[in-house]
């Protein structure tokens, strides 16, 4: 089923590319170029199935074993 509104804030959801951030132990993960409806008010990301089935098949790897990718700069901050 494709979403057509955003469940948050009711907007409507456009065909685009989003990225998608997550921390796996020590590590920053971000997967870039992923297909998703993004809500044109909150710009909400919705994953079709087949995108979610991929960004699975990435971290399973992440959290098996080494993932060969591009170095990223990154600033942590803590607000303690």
């Amino acid at each position: 089923m494709i979403p057509d509104q955003c469940s948050f804030c009711k907007g409507i959801l456009k065909q685009g590319k989003t990225e998608f951030i997550v921390k796996i132990n020590q590590e920053i993960v971000v997967i870039k170029d992923i297909p998703a409806y993004i809500c044109d008010r909150c710009h909400e990301s919705y994953f079709p199935p087949d995108s979610s089935r991929k960004i699975d098949h990435i971290l399973e790897s992440v959290r098996s074993g080494p993932v060969y990718g591009r170095p990223l700069a990154a600033i942590e901050v803590s607000m303690q």
